[in-house]
């Protein structure tokens, strides 16, 4: 179950239990805009529950209170999303709720997945309602974007919450009735998901290398297989799922790429009890994704695939068995060359030679020449010498191995067999030779893995021992790792780059070939919680480790996490983020927005105005316009949308917070004082707000509510407080609460409460007395100014408050509440008991309070003195903030409404605003902004302005 407790009494004053049938919570974000809650269950279903309004009456003066007041607070299921599969793997993890609309949610699921639920709200007819269904209905707002919403507007897109569902009733409010009223219901809808990868095993491959001859067409893919047959292709500067292929029946063991656009991938079945499998040989081409059994028929009932490797140059393959003699296919023929004979030996690590272009070949031919005349040979104690005409043999296969005018260049590879002799063939054409043979190296185990770079050849053995053999120099080195078994070894791409990394048993190090040494290291175990399924290279410095955990890592060569800049990301669709761009051009995008029509017409193409950057970043802006939705499209374009609700409106879409309160609160203000004020009056006066309150402000903003509303809601608070209190220092809090409010008679009730066993007995029924008997009578009056002057002084603040509030004193209650500093506690008094007027002037020495340099909360005092309708205070405030763009915008708005006295001093302070908000658009390269506000700022922005048009008329010149 849920507990809601009200912090002032620490009392649990709502609980929202869980239905008999129901799912338990797992976690919940109450939200800002609304008395909401969205809940996370355990089953991955989110649902959104809202406080019920309640339309009972409550008595605000000393008559018999209503019989039945709030019983409990209680959160009706408003709407609900679909569950997902909970298996033992599969859980949810976590709820974020979007923190500027709350009307989206995304979810988190242990297998990966990432979901984003929207809420959307429909509107539904009166007839199609069940009353049987006992919750309150839910209407939409009263108004939008801070204004008021006409009977005849369309229905308004659901931006936010606050714009979907109007605010709950509270207690003495009835709903205004008439046709504005909509009922509005509730649903979540799938906007968004990323699926994760499936549970391991993993066998991945990145694509080949991106080179200069192919910068124009490459795609960073890695194709994972996967253990359901699948093979998945990530493209990994989006970091999302290209294609998913499904390819075999059985899990996938090797992939290796053919192309940029296609692979061979292998699978195989589980053995029967004679050990045989069925084999699955897939070339899939990755545009089309066709997929043809590349041994066509072959493949049931034989010894498993160990491994595929393909050629350099991509011409042929050689598929490994288990049990059964070597294969040579033509990988673009999908022929088989030759099936060796029955006396083949086993073969237990395999590599193609890399292949050389024509130039370095020459050089190496001359190369070769010299080395063998000179056949020198560095002797030392670790290096073993490799026979000098094996090296020479090794060195002039690889020198006729180009790619030379016929179509079938001759490849050659090695092989070595159980005993650990290496072998070398060469493969031209479909003739297969048997070139030479290296006898074993004793101090080498059983050979796993080869791999070729240059001259570098890498042999890792069973027993975790790596030997670098320098064909160039015809010299090998045996170093052991004393890490077990090396799985695997590979080259990094890119040339003369001669990084190699080794995967084992327990983990993986990266070697730098070249100085034979490790470069770095990882190790499962205490820190490292995964263990390492495959390995590879995604760039020439990034390294791509699969793990148990089912997770793929990209990690910088030091094993280290890696990142990239957001703005390199390539994004499958346009994604509306102003902060993706650097921030001039942000914040001139959002100068666009907010002074739309220019030259007379509102558009969202921004090609038309006069924004002198460089072309790519006017595109970049452009890409930002397209991507905003239709809804909101459709907004910025409509000439009834108002500058008020436009600012609001792109303080959204920038998300940002402090805009948005500043608005909210302008926005209710500006309208709801403009329309009180009687034509004839002259509007220099600031006006204070009246009681009457018809569309308040939303109970969010707390104190800066209207003080008729906000006294209805800590009424309601109070007496909610009262039902729920058990104990007698839940009942105290409560009398001091009731006594601040002016509900005396109230207070007095519970002061009789208290029993006589208790030691505040003597004390409250003295206190019952002195409330009841507190008459307007002169001398006690003074008498109890006195006592409650001397309390604060010996350090009893909120006694000498409590007597101050009984005699209708509590002007000076919250002035002493100010010198003692409790700031809040005072403005909270003043809403709750004093006059407009007196209240107005406690809060404005709050706002001084906040201003100043110590306190030094002035986005805070802001929001303050727009409650108290104090406009042009708060243009001078944002000027001397430095908030150009928000002073500029401020005092258009209050231009509009009429709020702000045309005198000397206003216009000398508006032309300064503009004059200010004209250069930092300049600074931003904003032109055409810069030109409208520089001719409104009159003579302060003169100069400017002939600035900003002198290099015009220099050109036309």
């Amino acid at each position: 179950e849920i507990l809601i407790l009200d912090l002032e009494v620490n009392q649990t004053v709502g609980v929202i239990a869980i239905e008999r049938t129901g799912v338990p919570f797992l976690q919940v974000i109450p939200c800002f805009q609304r008395d909401g809650l969205f809940c996370l269950h355990e089953n991955g279903c989110i649902t959104l529950r809202v406080r019920r309004s309640y339309n009972s009456v409550f008595t605000t003066s000393n008559e018999e209170p209503d019989p039945d007041p709030v019983q409990e607070l209680t959160y009706d299921l408003r709407s609900q999303c679909d569950a997902i599969r909970v298996t033992k793997t599969v859980r949810p993890f976590s709820m974020v709720c979007c923190p500027v609309n709350e009307n989206a949610a995304a979810l988190i699921v242990s297998d990966g997945r990432g979901m984003i639920w929207e809420l959307k709200s429909a509107i539904c007819n009166r007839n199609s309602r069940s009353s049987s269904s006992g919750v309150s209905p839910l209407y939409s707002p009263v108004s939008f974007c801070g204004i008021p919403v006409g009977v005849l507007q369309n229905k308004l897109p659901d931006l936010s919450l606050d714009n979907m569902i109007g605010q709950s009733a509270i207690a003495g409010e009835e709903h205004p009735k008439g046709p504005i009223l909509q009922e509005v219901h509730l649903r979540f809808l799938l906007t968004g998901l990323l699926s994760g990868l499936p549970s391991p095993q993993f066998a991945i491959r990145m694509c080949p290398p991106l080179t200069t001859k192919n910068i124009k067409v490459y795609q960073p893919l890695l194709a994972v297989g996967t253990s359901n047959g699948s093979v998945l292709v990530y493209h990994l500067t989006s970091g999302l799922l290209h294609k998913e292929l499904s390819v075999h029946s059985c899990e996938v063991k090797g992939i290796e790429w053919t192309s940029l656009t296609g692979f061979l991938s292998f699978a195989t079945s589980t053995p029967n009890n004679m050990g045989l499998v069925r084999n699955e040989l897939q070339l899939v081409d990755l545009p089309t994704g066709r997929s043809i059994a590349f041994r066509g028929e072959r493949g049931n009932d034989e010894s498993p695939i160990e491994m595929i490797k393909v050629s350099h140059l991509k011409q042929y393959l050689a598929v490994v068995f288990k049990d059964k003699p070597l294969e040579l296919w033509d990988v673009r023929t999908c022929t088989i060359l030759r099936e060796m004979s029955k006396n083949f030996p086993a073969v237990t690590a395999l590599e193609w030679s890399p292949s050389h272009n024509l130039k370095s070949l020459r050089k190496k031919q001359l190369a070769t020449r010299e080395a063998m005349a000179r056949q020198t040979v560095v002797s030392d104690t670790e290096l073993s010498i490799v026979e000098s005409s094996v090296i020479s043999l090794l060195q002039e296969a690889e020198s006729k191995s180009e790619l030379s005018q016929n179509i079938s260049a001759r490849e050659h590879f090695v092989f070595t067999d159980n005993d650990g002799q290496v072998y070398h063939l060469t493969v031209e054409g479909n003739s297969v030779k048997d070139s030479a043979r290296i006898p074993p190296d004793g101090s080498m185990g059983s050979i796993t893995c080869i791999a070729w770079k240059g001259d570098t050849l890498v042999l890792g053995d069973m027993d975790g021992n790596l030997n670098f053999w320098d064909l160039k120099g015809r010299v090998s080195r045996g170093i052991p790792t004393h890490r077990s078994w090396v799985r695997k070894i590979r080259f990094a791409p890119g040339k003369g780059n001669q990084k190699l990394i080794a995967m084992y048993n327990d983990g993986a190090e990266v070697w730098d070939t070249k100085e034979v040494q490790m470069v770095s290291s990882l190790r499962s175990g205490r820190n490292v919680t995964f263990r390492i399924l495959d390995v590879d290279w995604c760039t020439s410095d990034k390294v791509i480790l699969a793990s148990d955990d089912g997770c793929i890592r990209v990690l910088e060569m030091s094993m280290k996490s890696t990142c990239f800049r957001m703005d390199e990301q390539e994004l499958t669709e346009p994604v509306w983020c102003p902060y993706l761009l650097v921030p001039r051009a942000s914040l001139a995008l959002k100068a666009f927005l907010l002074h739309q029509p220019w030259n007379g017409q509102y558009s969202l193409d921004i090609s038309q105005v006069d924004y002198p950057e460089n072309e790519e970043i006017k595109n970049l802006l452009q890409e930002q316009l397209n991507s905003l939705s239709n809804d909101i499209k459709k907004l910025l374009l409509d000439p009834e949308f108002t500058l008020l609700q436009r600012c609001l409106l792109v303080s959204r879409l920038y998300g940002d917070e402090s805009e948005l309160h500043f608005w909210t609160v302008a926005a209710h203000y500006l309208h709801s004082l403009s329309h009180e004020k009687p034509a004839g009056t002259p509007a220099s006066k600031e006006t204070v707000p009246r009681d009457k309150v018809n569309n308040p402000l939303d109970i969010c903003y707390d104190i800066l509510c209207e003080n008729a509303y906000f006294q209805k809601f800590q009424l309601e608070r109070v007496n909610l407080q009262e039902v729920k209190r058990s104990t007698y220092d839940h009942t105290r809090k409560c009398t001091d609460q009731l006594l601040l409010l002016g509900q005396t008679d109230r207070a007095v009730q519970l002061l009789l409460e208290t029993s006589a066993d208790n030691q505040h007995y003597y004390c409250d029924s003295l206190k019952a007395c002195l409330v009841t008997t507190v008459t307007s009578s002169g001398p006690s009056q003074s008498t109890i100014k006195l006592v409650a002057t001397n309390m604060i002084a010996n350090g009893k603040l909120a006694e000498g408050v409590q007597l101050l509030c009984l005699i209708d004193k509590a002007a000076d209650a919250c002035r002493y509440l100010q010198t003692y500093g409790e700031w809040n506690r005072a403005a909270w008094l003043a809403k709750v008991r004093l006059s407009s007027e007196e209240c107005a002037d406690v809060l404005k020495r709050w706002v001084d309070h906040l201003c100043s340099p110590q306190v030094n909360q002035k986005s805070k005092a802001l929001l303050v003195l727009l409650s108290l309708g104090c406009f042009f205070t708060v243009a001078e405030t944002l000027h001397s903030m430095r908030y150009f763009d928000r002073a500029a915008l401020f005092v258009e708005a209050c231009l509009k409404y009429g709020a702000v006295g045309v005198t000397e001093d206003t216009e000398k302070l508006i032309s300064a605003i503009y004059a200010d908000y004209a250069r930092s658009l300049k600074n931003l390269g904003f032109k055409q902004g810069a030109v409208l506000f520089a001719s409104k700022a009159g003579a302060a922005g003169r100069d400017l302005l002939s600035e900003l048009e002198s290099p015009k008329q220099k050109r036309t010149e």
